[in-house]
């Protein structure tokens, strides 16, 4: 297992509502803080950021402390900038007298479904392979557990769908040149666009695999709800090749909460707790209490990131 102090590349994930954006931006200023290029990007369609850092955060790369610089993915411009995309790399490719019918069914496709999380990824391919020389860390806030395994998982899937797809177009080029070409290779543009993207998909799988580089981190509360949900996300990652090497437990009461109404929420959250160290042996655990006050200044942030410095970089996260 490989510590999230030494990874570039983190991917934050969870249940919703359980403190994920907040503990995603807490490790993107704690390495900040620690001379760390770090950038942190949203892939949630119900950002935080800007609300947590309290900036206007855009799809551009947007300077939120030292160091520390932010982006908000937009899945609805991400997908009409991936669906030109498709467009422009089939000009020239298709009849002038087909190419209005061409460019309404790719318009359709707009609307279909998985066409959001093939843009999206598709921003986080370029992210990851166009910043990641320029940062030291790169922190990933992701959507709700369901929605990131399906986005992390696309990698393999499409790279087999494309593998396909080459494959067709191999064999169509190898039957067109015999019968018309005397046997001379033909050219085929999109072939070629479709090896570039696999190519592209292929260094962007070897990187999430890579766990020197990259690490998968999930936010959970002591409730039996978020516990059921991220046993699932470690067994469905798993099937993947992609493993969680950290949870953060997040609003664990702390021990001056008092009250016989409070003794009672304690006993069953250690029950709780018992629970996910018997369940989840192969990550590290960094505990944050459930705080005074509501996370809703830089200085809350603050606060949150001395929690989890103290863990990360003494050890004393507990496995």
């Amino acid at each position: 297992m490989h510590d999230v102090q030494h990874q570039s590349i983190v991917f934050v994930g969870g249940k919703g509502g359980v403190g994920k954006s907040t503990s995603a931006s807490a490790l993107a200023l704690m390495f900040a803080k620690k001379g760390k290029k770090t950038l942190i990007i949203s892939t949630d369609p119900a950002h935080n950021l800007g609300d947590i850092f309290h900036r206007e955060i855009k799809e551009n790369k947007t300077q939120l402390k030292e160091n520390l610089w932010g982006i908000e993915i937009n899945p609805t411009s991400e997908t009409q900038r991936y669906i030109d995309g498709v467009k422009r790399n089939l000009k020239g490719m298709v009849k002038s007298n087909m190419i209005n019918e061409v460019h309404r069914q790719i318009d359709m496709a707009a609307s279909a479904p998985g066409a959001e999380e093939a843009a999206l990824f598709d921003r986080m391919v370029s992210i990851i392979l166009e910043e990641a020389n320029g940062f030291d860390k790169i922190i990933f806030d992701t959507a709700p557990t369901g929605h990131t395994i399906r986005l992390l998982s696309l990698p393999e899937l499409m790279g087999v769908w494309m593998d396909g797809m080459l494959e067709r177009r191999k064999k169509t080029n190898k039957n067109y040149s015999q019968l018309l070409n005397d046997g001379e290779p033909v050219e085929d543009p999109i072939y070629d666009v479709l090896q570039k993207r696999r190519e592209k998909f292929s260094k962007v799988r070897e990187i999430l695999l890579d766990s020197k580089r990259t690490g998968f981190i999930f936010v959970l509360i002591p409730e039996r709800l978020p516990i059921l949900e991220t046993e699932k996300a470690v067994e469905s990652m798993g099937k993947h090749g992609l493993n969680i090497d950290g949870l953060i437990v997040n609003k664990v009461l702390p021990s001056l909460a008092d009250g016989e109404f409070l003794q009672k929420r304690k006993d069953q959250e250690k029950l709780y707790l018992q629970l996910m160290k018997k369940k989840f042996t192969n990550q590290s655990f960094y505990q944050i209490p459930l705080l005074e006050e509501d996370i809703c200044t830089l200085h809350h942030l603050d606060e949150f990131v001395g929690h989890l410095d103290e863990q990360i970089f003494s050890g004393e996260g507990c496995t």
